[in-house]
């Protein structure tokens, strides 16, 4: 499947697809460079959804400038369909090169913010599957309601920013706390090293949201320096916060304050080596 936006300076030339198909797949491991050049041509790209999102670029562009801007223009992507995938990208392409068209101008990014952009965006989204709050499939022994029937699906959250009502537009906000385990292990079965990489993500659905607080334990503590042991206590080496979250209580109670825009944001960033 192949979603080629036209060229906005017309200096990458007509053959710019086949270019990056060959250079991929003349590499053998699983996982190509980031950055690739071909004669005056730089490719960057990166990989989200099991696709390759490209930019290309003549100039003596920044790549983290690049990369940056291919990482929000997915997220975009999911916000206002729903979800990132194959399936999606190929029912909402109308949607996406809308999307392009105002997120970049003669090759320069003009926003990227989802605020900014449903002001703009007048196509709908299709959603790749109907959107149910209640679909909880798993029933207890004998009929009895469980503890995960009161839980919302994973999926309840897979929905675009601008649903309709029929598509299951709602206002509601999501808080998914994500926490991923890098562990290696030698061969003699010792631990040799583990760290462990945590977010908070916030995902509203709703036009305009008040002020939110989020509140963590109070026994939070950030700094490598900490004493670490047993106990009731978060230590955590390392923590970044996103520019909308205010931490004027943060010190003294532990409580973020956030007012939400529109899709999907982290607004907590963690690590612990």
């Amino acid at each position: 499947m192949l979603l080629t936006p036209p060229s906005v300076r017309g200096e990458a030339g007509s053959d710019v697809v086949s270019i990056f198909y060959e250079m991929v797949t003349a590499l053998t491991g699983d996982q190509p460079p980031v950055v690739m050049s071909h004669k005056d041509l730089h490719f960057v790209h990166v990989r989200q959804g099991g696709l390759y999102w490209v930019a290309t670029t003549t100039a003596e562009s920044s790549p983290f400038t690049v990369v940056e801007f291919l990482n929000r223009l997915t997220a975009l992507v999911k916000d206002y369909c729903g979800t990132l995938s194959e399936k999606s990208v190929q029912m909402n392409f109308a949607l996406i090169y809308e999307l392009l068209d105002e997120v970049v101008d003669y090759g320069y990014v003009q926003t990227t913010s989802s605020d900014v952009l449903k002001n703009f965006i007048q196509t709908e989204a299709v959603s790749s599957r109907p959107f149910s709050l209640f679909d909880l499939s798993n029933v207890g022994l004998f009929g009895a309601e469980t503890q995960q029937n009161k839980v919302a699906p994973s999926s309840a959250s897979a929905r675009p920013i601008q649903s309709s009502r029929e598509q299951g537009g709602k206002s509601e906000i999501f808080v998914d706390v994500i926490e991923r385990m890098s562990v290696v292990i030698g061969s003699n079965g010792v631990l040799m090293k583990a760290d462990v990489q945590g977010e908070i993500r916030v995902k509203c659905y709703m036009p305009s949201c008040s002020e939110m607080r989020i509140g963590l334990n109070e026994e939070f503590s950030i700094g490598k320096s900490q004493l670490r042991g047993y106990g009731a206590a978060v230590r955590v080496d390392e923590c970044s916060f996103h520019q909308a979250v205010r931490l004027d209580e943060f010190d003294s109670h532990r409580i973020l304050r956030l007012c939400p825009s529109q899709g999907e944001t982290a607004d907590v960033h963690e690590a612990s080596l």
